[in-house]
């Protein structure tokens, strides 16, 4: 296991250089000059030349993706063109709201999304097997600042439970935090659900026709048991695998999310970096998702192996 960790880790590394100088060339390479974005037309030819210089842009393009790649090595992702702080300390600060709201929406869909998988899997045809696979598709086909918007307009104007939006004030406890959460991390579940309840009703169905569910039912095993205990677990490994890989629709949505709720989080400070034209913080942004993303993956590999026995590296 401890080699396999360590190979695992090594073979990321040159997906992270990949990804990282993708993300620099595209960046680079888009039309448009920074310089000019970020001084406004009124700049004179003398102001934009400084400000290329300030930016680095005069090198060559080679030059610029070594240094900019030396810094990164450091961790330094560069200074805010707009807030004049560092890219790394204005992402730690909006973390924690994007991470709550992450972390949230995964505990409120994972749970729900296994049990209607299994329960519409082991009733295949039936009329619950329909009506969950009918909802997802709605589920799954709702996007997610319309029902956003809904759910602000009947849980906190019409019945007034849950506040509009934000964060809450900052000495508030943990419930009324949470209570801010509730609303994003529900509309974002949505779509989760309904992805993680087909890939599950699938893959458990999968299972239910291997020939060890059969001898468990032989050996008088109940239909409860050979399902959450046969069929679930070794149907693990793919809903593992889709967990993961929902984590890339999950940063989309929490992008849209936290614009409609104005939490200040990460998907906020993207939305008006782009509208700033801060392009030192959306490349920081960029590369913290994309480097967070492949952490999660090396993630679900590792579970592989804790989640089906039959599994060795």
């Amino acid at each position: 296991m401890g080699s396999y960790l360590v190979r695992r880790l090594a073979s990321t590394i040159p997906v992270v250089v990949v990804v990282a100088a993708l993300i620099f060339f595209v960046l680079r390479l888009a039309p448009g000059d920074p310089a000019l974005a970020i001084a406004g037309d009124g700049a004179t030819p003398a102001q934009l030349e400084a400000l290329r210089a300030q930016l680095g842009l005069d090198k060559s393009i080679l030059q610029q993706f070594l240094i900019w790649g030396e810094s990164l090595l450091r961790l330094d992702l560069g200074q805010s063109l707009y807030y004049h702080i560092p890219v790394t300390t204005l992402i730690g600060q909006r973390l924690p709201p994007t991470a709550s709201l992450a972390i949230l929406t995964m505990l409120i869909s994972v749970p729900i999304a296994v049990y209607l998988g299994a329960l519409a899997a082991s009733r295949q045809g039936s009329s619950i097997d329909r009506m969950v696979n009918a909802s997802a598709v709605i589920a799954f086909s709702i996007p997610v600042f319309v029902l956003g918007y809904v759910l602000i307009w009947l849980f906190a104007l019409k019945m007034g439970l849950l506040p509009v939006q934000g964060t809450g004030p900052a000495d508030a406890g943990l419930l009324t935090k949470l209570k801010y959460f509730i609303l994003p991390a529900v509309g974002l579940a949505f779509g989760q659900i309904a992805l993680l309840t087909r890939v599950t009703r699938a893959s458990v169905i999968d299972v239910l026709h291997e020939d060890f569910i059969k001898t468990a039912y032989a050996k008088g095993a109940s239909a409860k048991r050979v399902l959450w205990r046969h069929a679930v677990r070794n149907a693990a490994v793919p809903i593992v695998t889709i967990i993961g890989l929902s984590f890339a629709v999950l940063i989309g949505g929490v992008v849209v999310s936290e614009t409609v709720y104005a939490i200040p989080g990460l998907g906020k400070l993207t939305v008006d970096s782009v509208l700033a034209r801060d392009f030192p913080v959306v490349q920081g942004l960029v590369i913290f998702f994309s480097f967070t993303y492949v952490g999660i993956n090396l993630l679900v590999d590792v579970l592989y192996v804790a989640l089906d026995p039959r599994i060795r590296y």
